[in-house]
């Protein structure tokens, strides 16, 4: 495929850059690149069908925006974030959720709550793949996780509150918690029973409950994250 083929004409300079680099962040935000990886121009200029020179300038701007670091021998690496970071984010996301799950009494129906423990089901289920199927189950049970986290926001009624949630959600790469789920069966159990509680609380008709338990589980969430951000830092930088 050319580049003319892959890119249309009238897309060049600025715009050029900008679609290279959704495309790189789409990878990394998805795992397919990892964090800790190296960023090479020249397989990139490759798989995208283009010079290095929009690939350099695209990286500069993931740069600039905190997805990728320079790190001396080693050159473009996808970032590892810091686990201060995520904590910071994830307080944030804590207090959003919290809110968006008291809103969303008044708004979901017993439909919605079904609706809801069947996604809470089929995260865990599908969770516990064979190890055969880890890459699959993660993708599974990472969807599951955010129709769950989604739908409440949704019906929170508030469009700028819910835009607010998916943009913390889509500060760091998807699949690691998704991950986490998949590898850590204590954590597995505990993020299920969480989310039955929220639900629960929803079912009640309990807003404070439910603002209650969901900051609570985003909490706890993060702070498996962190830490597995924690040990992934001294993977790549000292191993």
């Amino acid at each position: 495929m050319t580049v003319q083929e892959q890119f249309p004409s009238e897309m060049s300079g600025h715009a050029l850059v900008d679609d290279i680099a959704a495309k790189i962040r789409a990878r990394i935000m998805s795992g397919e690149i990892a964090i800790g990886s190296q960023l090479r121009q020249a397989e990139l200029a490759n798989d995208f069908g283009v010079s290095r020179t929009p690939v350099r300038e695209a990286l500069r701007q993931l740069q600039t925006g905190g997805l990728i670091d320079v790190v001396p021998n080693r050159g473009a690496v996808v970032r590892v974030p810091a686990p201060w970071e995520v904590r910071e984010a994830y307080q944030v996301r804590a207090e959003l959720e919290a809110l968006a799950a008291s809103l969303s009494i008044a708004q979901a129906s017993q439909s919605d709550i079904e609706k809801l423990r069947n996604a809470n089901r089929a995260m865990y289920d599908r969770s516990v793949a064979e190890s055969d199927e880890t890459r699959s189950a993660a993708l599974n049970s990472r969807r599951e996780n955010d129709i769950f986290h989604s739908t409440i926001a949704e019906l929170s009624g508030n469009a700028r509150l819910a835009r607010a949630i998916d943009e913390i959600n889509e500060t760091f790469p998807r699949n690691v918690s998704a991950q986490l789920l998949v590898n850590d069966a204590r954590h597995r159990e505990e993020n299920f029973h969480e989310h039955e509680r929220i639900l629960d609380a929803l079912e009640r008709g309990d807003a404070e409950a439910a603002r209650a338990e969901m900051r609570e589980h985003v909490l706890k969430a993060g702070e498996q994250l962190a830490r597995w951000y924690e040990r992934r830092s001294s993977i790549v930088y000292k191993g």
